[in-house]
């Protein structure tokens, strides 16, 4: 019995592990496909990140409701459903580029919409599984990690295999030339779904009844309201940053392929920090974690807003198709870049500590921390529109938004954290 509830948590970590990295690729679409549109409307940034923005909105409208949909039918049916609504909305996506410019516009933000539902249920049934066969705290924060390295991998694949695909992205680029990624994306969601369904996925406490008399919530934890806002934070500033860092680059004059794959840059250096993260996580809370990462990131993004972008870094690793390269780049994007690593171990850190003693609250608290990924198209919005107002499009001066956040989130990790909530029953 024992050997076989191993396999099953086995099982259930790498089908958790495999749908974070699911996430990665198809977030990730949205930013090629962003320029495209961005072309199209006079080369508008507040435009091209509208797709994003509708992706993340979906969270804040499925995060709360997918809690309830895993209290009510597990792990199991729950992420199944999400995998269908995940393959419908790329499915819609592709439909946008058969139509006329306008109304295919529209279409393509109701399928990104689509997708964001569907993105926001996986995360509500994979990071609480991880954390809750971890046991929690540090094996627990051990395995988010791991989960968000397969994230990373393939977030970092996306702007390369769009790049293989479809070359440089310019103002004749249509929509309908990013259909093979789009079936990409839809044939794992297939093969994902078909494993699933095959499998045996175990159900913790987490789908147990919960008492509906008590007078507590997630809400009633001072260090989960906090983490929440962080992680509202977080995702913002991890997808404004090489987001925001693509449209600088192209506006610098190069080439928007090579500039996509500047930005790969970033989520590659993500993908090798979780999976460092996933070593140390082990043996360092994530409290020190999220403390050093936010205060090195906010020293790296205030290098950038104040250098020059006339300093040039000619050695930016970098990758042209699927071979390694250098590019030639503003300093700017240098600081950026490596920001990256430290943003790789922040969502496992803060998911870990803001559901820290929740007990029988961990699912309603996974759902409200979903609700705040919308995060990841306000923070980005924000940037764009800071830029398209400024004199010149100063897009450095946009990046003072990531700075307030990563300052946010190192009082969160030396002193929001706390659970000053242990009183209450759960």
């Amino acid at each position: 019995m024992i050997t076989k509830k191993k396999n099953n948590n086995l099982v259930a970590v790498i089908i958790m592990v495999a749908l974070l990295g699911v996430i990665g690729f198809v977030t990730n679409l949205a930013a090629p496909v962003g320029t495209i549109w961005k072309n199209k409307y006079e080369d508008s940034n507040f435009l091209g990140m509208l797709g994003n923005l509708m992706n993340f909105v979906a969270y804040a409208i499925m995060g709360i409701p997918s809690g309830k949909l895993l209290e009510r039918i597990g792990y199991k049916k729950t992420a199944i459903y999400s995998i269908v609504i995940g393959f419908f909305g790329l499915g819609v996506q592709f439909i946008s580029g058969i139509v006329n410019v306008h109304f295919g516009f529209i279409i393509y933000l109701f399928g990104a919409f689509i997708t964001g539902f569907s993105v926001c249920i996986i995360n509500t049934v994979a990071n609480p599984m991880l954390n809750e066969i971890g046991g929690g705290g540090k094996k627990g924060g051990a395995l988010l990690q791991a989960g968000g390295a397969c994230n990373s991998l393939l977030a970092t694949l996306a702007p390369i295999v769009v790049g293989n695909l479809i070359g440089d992205i310019t103002k004749k680029t249509e929509l309908s030339d990013v259909n093979p990624v789009l079936f990409i994306g839809m044939s794992i969601f297939v093969l994902i779904g078909f494993i699933l369904y095959y499998s045996n996925i175990p159900e913790p406490y987490i789908t147990e009844q919960v008492d509906k008399s008590s007078t507590y919530s997630a809400w009633s934890f001072r260090h989960f309201v906090l983490g929440a806002i962080g992680i509202f934070i977080y995702v913002g500033v991890e997808v404004g940053i090489p987001g925001t860092m693509k449209f600088f680059l192209e506006g610098k004059g190069i080439l928007p392929a090579s500039a996509g794959t500047v930005a790969g840059t970033y989520w590659f250096l993500m993908l090798f920090g979780r999976l460092f993260g996933t070593v140390i996580a082990r043996n360092v809370s994530s409290k020190i974690l999220l403390a050093v990462a936010s205060s090195i990131a906010a020293i790296l993004v205030l290098l950038a807003i104040c250098t020059s972008p006339s300093i040039i870094f000619n050695k930016m690793p970098s990758f042209n198709g699927i071979i390694f390269t250098w590019e030639v780049v503003p300093i700017n994007a240098l600081f950026l870049v490596l920001v990256g690593f430290c943003t790789s171990v922040m969502w496992g850190s803060i998911f870990n500590l803001a559901v820290e003693g929740l007990g029988r609250c961990v699912s309603q608290a996974s759902g409200i921390y979903m609700m705040m990924v919308v995060g990841g198209g306000v923070i980005p919005l924000i940037q764009s529109g800071i830029v398209d107002i400024t004199s010149n499009k100063n897009y450095m001066f946009s990046y003072w938004v990531p700075f307030i956040g990563f300052v946010y989130l190192f009082y969160y990790a030396l002193i929001g954290s706390k659970n000053v909530n242990k009183n209450i029953s759960v």
